[in-house]
């Protein structure tokens, strides 16, 4: 079997998922635009339209087969684009704590050196998130659309916000551990 055709890989490329996911990367700047100029409702539609899109591609790929290597790293990357660029500008307008947000944001930075360095080590490189890690992004997901609500106006949500950012933290570092311990388990087993 020869290589494949430019016209296959690109194929390869541009799935639907695929699609689906480098759009949620292209709403990123849109969203942090709407939230510096205090347009929280605005961003509030962008947040949910990139977590439809979110569900959307995964759902797609299960279920017309269309999971790509591809897909299996901008999938993640997109989620922590989305979660973590939200956090760090909802804390600079002041309507999120400036110490969750760098949690946040430390976390998976952590996860990032850890899986290179985990690469490095092993030659391996899994992009399979834990159980722990999915709630952690649920968590932060609902977190930031709950902060987005109340910064466009839902007083609802003011009285749950900080249980929520406790919740946050603790699922950050519960998950943020359990990424540094199995790595660093698998990766003395390589060895």
């Amino acid at each position: 079997m020869g290589e494949p055709t430019r016209g296959a890989q690109i194929r390869e490329i541009l799935t639907v998922p695929n699609v689906l996911t480098m759009l949620r990367i292209v709403l990123v700047p849109a969203l942090i635009l709407f939230i510096l100029s205090g347009r929280h409702g605005a961003a509030l539609g962008v947040f949910l339209t990139a977590g439809v899109t979110d569900a959307l591609d995964g759902f797609i790929a299960r279920r017309f087969n269309q999971t790509s290597r591809l897909g299996s790293f901008l999938d993640p990357l997109a989620d922590k684009l989305l979660v973590v660029s939200s956090a760090i500008v909802l804390a600079w307008v002041g309507l999120m704590p400036r110490w969750l947000a760098m949690v946040m944001a430390g976390r998976d930075i952590l996860i990032l050196a850890g899986a290179g360095l985990f690469y490095l080590r092993t030659k391996q490189l899994e992009m399979d998130p834990s159980i722990l890690s999915k709630i952690n992004t649920f968590v932060q997901i609902a977190l930031i659309l709950a902060v987005l609500a109340h910064g466009a106006g839902s007083d609802f949500l003011g009285g749950i916000l900080k249980p929520f950012f406790v919740l946050a933290l603790v699922t950050a570092l519960v998950s943020g551990g359990h990424y540094v311990v199995a790595w660093g388990m698998k990766a003395y087993a390589a060895r």
